[in-house]
């Protein structure tokens, strides 16, 4: 039997529970969400159940007090709550019956923030986890934690880090993915799972969370955000390519958001009061999805051909894994995108909870040349004292240390600084 790998939101995960009544884990189907809430109930410490057993739906929807009460003040475990989303109100009233730490865990595969049906949103009752693929580091077996490792400084000479990953490790672990089913499967055997995947959502999750979805329209956007991976986000564009109307566009979007396949990356600027007035980036959050949905192979996205593709599916890749990271990491941070009237443009932004600013530029080549850090030097000058580090994260194998607070270093820095 396959050894379970540690998940790094599981400490953060148990944080929660003990001060707070219950826990939403939320992520995409097939991420581990009820793995990992089996094993926070393990030991005899909970009971597991899910609605994605019609029988177990059926006797919530009968019985919603009874039903949470079975437990019998375990830790009751509610796996996929999205199939039966009015059970949030009978926990509201149990939690504010019994406010005690640990009582409910409720995973779900679609943003229960606007999720058909949901009756209660649960502010103040319960902590809230977002979890994703395997990041790198839980591969690995490593703490993974970039951006804590960043704001306490980085070396003086930058050559110092090396890495034993190239260009075709990267081409690898971006075609796999980070779904745990995945990362044991030959290469057919994960473009078939990925076939299945996508067929399951769009024929059956996304039309039980809104009754009014074409399926054919939901994939032909899901391809779409695919092909323009970490390009910026033109719903009239989208609207057109895919042919649907511009009225109807929003939706769809919202609707694959929901389930976590695709996620947007706000605009930064250093004022606040502007940032919601930029155009957002986006795109597929899973690597490996992405790729399958723009029928690449590890194979084309190997040879000189591809490089622009590969480059787009790459800077998705380092921002999943930052994102991935977010979760457990020491240091609180916020992700952007910048672009400038002035045409400068960042591929990620990094503000720290102290208001500290780490830029990152995503290259596919295995060298560094002056002009990648053109831009990062830009918002250093800008930014003065905030400016922790701009980087260039790039397929060589050796860091650079190019001019102050200004560096290169190969991606796997993201999982092994």
């Amino acid at each position: 039997m396959e050894q379970l790998l540690t998940r790094h939101a599981e400490p953060v995960a148990r944080e929660i529970l003990s001060y707070m009544p219950a826990l939403i884990i939320e992520g995409a189907r097939q991420v581990g969400k009820s793995t990992l809430a089996s094993q926070l109930a393990a030991d005899g410490r909970g009971m597991v159940v899910t609605l994605d057993d019609q029988p177990t739906r059926e006797a919530a929807e009968e019985d919603p007090p009874g039903f949470l009460a079975q437990a019998g003040g375990r830790l009751l475990v509610i796996d996929e709550v999205q199939r039966f989303p009015e059970l949030t109100l009978a926990v509201k009233t149990a939690i504010d019956r019994d406010r005690q730490p640990g009582r409910f865990i409720m995973t779900g595969s679609s943003s229960l923030w606007r999720v058909r049906g949901l009756a209660d949103s649960l502010a103040g009752r319960t902590g809230r986890l977002n979890l994703y693929g395997f990041s790198q580091g839980e591969l690995a077996g490593r703490t993974d934690d970039f951006m804590a490792a960043v704001s306490h400084g980085l070396p003086d000479p930058m050559p110092s880090f090396t890495s034993r990953w190239v260009r075709d490790d990267y081409v690898q672990a971006v075609t796999a993915g980070a779904y745990p089913a995945v990362r044991t499967m030959t290469d057919r055997q994960q473009r078939r799972w990925f076939g299945d995947y996508v067929e399951g959502l769009v024929r059956r999750d996304m039309p039980e969370l809104r009754r009014m979805v074409d399926p054919d329209r939901a994939e032909s956007v899901l391809r779409l955000l695919a092909a323009n991976q970490a390009g910026e986000l033109i719903k009239a564009r989208l609207a057109q390519e895919s042919g649907i109307p511009a009225t109807s566009i929003d939706g769809y979007l919202d609707l694959i958001v929901d389930l976590w396949l695709a996620t947007t990356l706000p605009s930064w600027t250093p004022n606040l009061t502007q940032r919601e007035i930029g155009r957002r980036k986006s795109f597929v959050v899973d690597s490996g999805l992405a790729a399958f949905l723009s029928r690449l192979t590890a194979a084309q996205l190997g040879t000189a051909d591809y490089g622009v593709a590969f480059g787009s599916l790459l800077e998705g890749f380092v921002a999943a894994e930052l994102l991935r990271q977010q979760t457990w990491s020491a240091t609180d941070f916020d992700l952007y995108h910048y672009r400038a009237r002035t045409g400068a443009e960042v591929d990620l932004v990094a503000e720290l909870s102290g208001g500290g600013v780490v830029a990152v530029e995503v290259k596919a080549a295995t060298s560094f040349q002056a002009s990648q850090f053109r831009h990062l030097r830009t918002i250093r000058d800008e930014l003065g004292d905030r400016f922790l580090a701009g980087l260039v994260l790039n397929t060589g194998r050796s860091g650079y240390r190019f001019a102050d607070r200004l560096y290169g270093l190969p991606v796997s820095a993201l999982w092994e600084l």
